[in-house]
């Protein structure tokens, strides 16, 4: 029986309180049983001086138990700290490292700082865990306020102990368990169950092939759960880890950008091309949808050297000839004038019977290097004598969607996504995305 009750396969509770500190960059408070310790990310807009100029961040981190930490008080580290306490940062900065493609990051340090509140065994594996949760809320800071374009995180880090107490294998030992195990071992893994560390010692006998397997299986079930528990307590900010790719919108709309980022969510992080800081002006002077779609993401693309997608899209009616067409967004004369665009469309289907149309999108995906690629779509409707609904943009309010009885403004987000042109235009899109 463990000291604890608990069986030889079974970690002890955790809990991770995100935001513990709100001055931090990112930071949290991680329980493992009764162990606790403080992890925050810091961020500086600079690198050790022999990384400067190589385009690359770095990840360190520093690691205190409190004087209160354990049973009799632990004096405080000073200039010069402990052995263990250096070998244990240089643990958590090694396996957070794996965790983060420093190229991404830029040049710019994030320093990992775990203080340990309570210190009742795997105060090291706990602040391995607890630095991933804090890490990834810096790198999700960094992302809301537009320093970084997509998070530099890369791999889930997590980390147990596990060890021998009289012949029997045991998960995530306390301190009254570590005191008189026969074998002690900690495991640092990733989200794929590879190992990034695996430290083992037999201090009161060796330890044979068959305990191992049972160790490490262990170790990998314990991971495991705690990885669970670490996007949990993250909610949200779980994204910020392993992200889709980056591609850019070479849009200003903000209703395309938002339906864009919807559609392609599974396969690119979508950002607009702003946030590279590209602004324009792009000359859309070509003929057709696809032509106009072609240009801005080759531009962008050309620009930032990042891969684009562009969109064109438009209304053609069919008693106009197909007006207003390419000509959208500007039918009135100023661009993007939406109120003024559908007045003159009804102005010029006055007397008209006939009141079929069309949307038509295309949308262009260039990657650096490689040919532009198109996928276009059509959602068939008919134009309405005065507006209706309220959501939308440009002639939503004037196109019925006769299947639904319903004008795209009149449709919320997930049913106008489900049907509109540029739902069409994305589901060959994708279908070319996974071609890739």
């Amino acid at each position: 029986m463990r000291t604890d009750g608990r069986q030889p396969d079974e970690k002890r509770p955790v809990k991770i309180d995100i935001d513990f500190v709100r001055t931090a960059y990112g930071s949290c408070l991680i329980a493992t049983g009764n162990t606790r310790v403080i992890c925050t990310a810091s961020v500086e807009e600079t690198v050790p001086p022999f990384l400067k100029g190589q385009g690359k961040g770095w990840i360190t981190a520093e690691y205190a138990m409190l004087p209160a930490s354990t049973g009799e008080r632990k004096k405080r580290d000073g200039i010069k700290k402990d052995g263990r306490s250096v070998e244990i940062q240089r643990l958590i900065g090694r396996a957070l490292r794996q965790a983060v493609d420093l190229e991404k990051l830029g040049e710019r340090t994030i320093t990992l700082d775990c203080d340990v509140l309570e210190a009742d065994g795997g105060t090291r594996t706990a602040s391995i865990t607890g630095a991933m949760v804090a890490l990834t809320c810096a790198a999700d800071r960094l992302v809301r306020e537009k320093k970084l374009l997509v998070s530099p995180v890369i791999h889930q880090v997590a980390a147990v102990s596990a060890g021998i107490m009289e012949d029997v294998p045991c998960l995530d030992l306390c301190y009254q368990e570590d005191s008189r195990a026969q074998v002690d071992m900690n495991f640092v893994m990733n989200e794929k169950g590879e190992f990034i560390e695996l430290q083992g010692t037999g201090e009161g006998r060796a330890f044979t092939g068959n305990e191992l397997e049972t160790l490490m299986s262990y170790g990998a079930k314990g991971i495991r759960e705690l990885m669970d528990a670490q996007r949990e307590a993250l909610g949200k900010r779980a994204e910020q880890i392993s992200p889709k790719p980056l591609l850019l919108a070479a849009t200003g709309n903000e209703h395309k950008l938002r339906e864009l980022r919807e559609m392609f969510r599974d396969f690119y992080t979508i950002a607009p091309m702003t946030d590279a800081g590209f602004f324009g002006p792009i000359d859309e002077n070509a003929s057709t949808f696809a032509g106009n779609a072609a240009i801005k993401a080759e531009a962008v693309c050309e620009a930032t050297g990042l891969p684009a997608i562009a969109d064109d899209s438009g209304l053609e009616v069919d008693a106009l000839d197909g007006e207003p067409g390419v000509h959208s967004a500007r039918y009135a004369g100023e661009h993007g004038n939406d109120e003024a665009n559908n007045d003159l469309l009804l102005s010029r289907l006055e007397g008209k019977t006939d009141r079929s149309a069309a949307f038509r999108c295309a949308l262009a995906l260039k990657l650096p290097g490689k040919e532009t690629l198109i996928a276009e779509g059509k959602c068939p409707g008919t134009i309405l004598y005065e507006r209706r609904g309220t959501g939308g943009f440009g002639y939503d309010p004037l196109f019925l969607y006769e299947p639904m009885g319903k004008t795209y403004a009149e449709m919320n987000e997930a049913e106008k996504n489900g049907i509109s042109h540029r739902a069409r235009a994305a589901e060959k899109m994708r279908e070319i995305m996974a071609a890739l």
